[in-house]
């Protein structure tokens, strides 16, 4: 059972050495440097936005289905050209980020001779934070679409079996000189992951967020992951975890209905797709036209009229830009417990422990 909501002290890391701490466990678990320096870098990303629960302390799980032999450490990503703007992406069961990031690559590197370029991706693994890839397309001056499918955890709207993942939709574009779009949201009330890091963190989860085993709200993680998460919207939510499903899944040629691996499953392989498309944002507009257009938008947005109790208006992606700002300055916060996981793991394979 989970605490009373009692917050667990953090401490504080810098970025260079969670990223140091990262790429060196990777390494010593057999992944090639370069690769190790991208997986790193992802999770890095991750945590510095606040989005904790795709960063370094996803590694113990990696380094489990490495040791299992249900991901391979020395795999790295095949592309495979269909037509100029169109590629297939085998993951050859290697990690997740660095096959979409191969993905991404190339529908940039299509969208800026064809003004668009696309990618699905098979035989995936888990690929962290969709915003990391937004990101990707947004520093090249390009719009984005990212799309994953996931291992079973909520059900479709009326059912009660767990079949449909809680697969996160991820989009971007660039501004001018404001904050650019970056959207990175699950079909669920809450993303599945936040369950796993209050069991971590012995903390409760609002009631809105899972049902227990027996269909019943609970604001035990433990419990709720056991059950089904709740899609945000009812139907709406549960359709377009659907969506991801087949735009990821069924296109690709990958795992879907249910049939993914989870992360935190290392019986077997996950089987993950993945779909990435980047828009090159000048195809209509001039460059600057399009960027005055984001900047308008961003204004219009942050600077609208205030409802009671609202301190703030943001846009998309902004509470995470501005995390990254502290983050970079103050650490990245972490509880004891979580790295003594973390070096408990490096132990293992005598590699590099977070210094705090």
């Amino acid at each position: 059972m989970a605490s009373q909501g009692i917050e667990s002290p953090k401490v504080y890391v810098p970025a260079e050495e969670a990223h140091a701490y990262a790429r060196s466990l990777l390494v010593a678990n057999g992944v090639p440097e370069v690769n190790a320096e991208t997986i790193a870098r992802c999770l890095v990303e991750a945590d510095l936005r606040g989005v904790d629960t795709h960063g370094i302390n996803r590694l113990p799980s990696y380094m489990k289905r490495l040791r299992q032999g249900v991901m391979d450490p020395k795999a790295s990503p095949t592309v495979e050209t269909k037509t100029p703007v169109v590629a297939m992406v085998d993951g050859n069961n290697s990690f997740g980020f660095l096959a979409c990031t191969a993905a991404m690559e190339f529908a940039i590197s299509a969208a800026k001779i064809y003004g668009i370029g696309m990618a699905s991706v098979k035989h995936s693994n888990h690929f962290g934070m969709g915003a990391c890839y937004a990101l990707q397309a947004a520093r090249e001056g390009m719009m984005s679409l990212i799309f994953t499918n996931s291992s079973p955890a909520m059900a479709a709207w009326g059912s009660k079996e767990k079949i449909i993942g809680v697969s996160p939709l991820a989009c971007g574009a660039p501004g001018g000189v404001e904050k650019p779009f970056i959207l990175d949201m699950a079909p669920s009330t809450a993303a599945r992951g936040k369950l796993y890091k209050a069991v971590r963190r012995s903390e409760k989860i609002p009631r809105d967020w899972a049902l227990d085993a027996d269909g019943h709200q609970t604001d035990d993680p433990a419990a709720a992951l056991k059950g089904v998460m709740l899609p945000m919207g009812g139907p709406k939510g549960s359709a377009l975890a659907i969506m991801m499903d087949v735009f990821s899944g069924v296109l690709s040629g990958s795992a879907f209905a249910g049939n993914v691996c989870g992360p935190y499953d290392p019986s077997r392989v996950s089987d993950v797709g993945h779909l990435v498309i980047a828009i090159k944002p000048d195809l209509f507009l001039t460059i600057d036209e399009f960027k005055d257009r984001m900047d308008f938008l961003f204004r219009r947005v942050t600077q609208s009229e205030k409802a009671p109790g609202t301190e703030r208006v943001f846009f998309p992606g902004e509470i995470e830009q501005l995390n990254q700002e502290s983050r970079k300055k103050t650490g990245i916060p972490y509880v004891e417990d979580e790295i003594r996981t973390l070096n408990e793991e490096a132990r293992l394979v005598n590699s590099k422990e977070l210094r705090i």
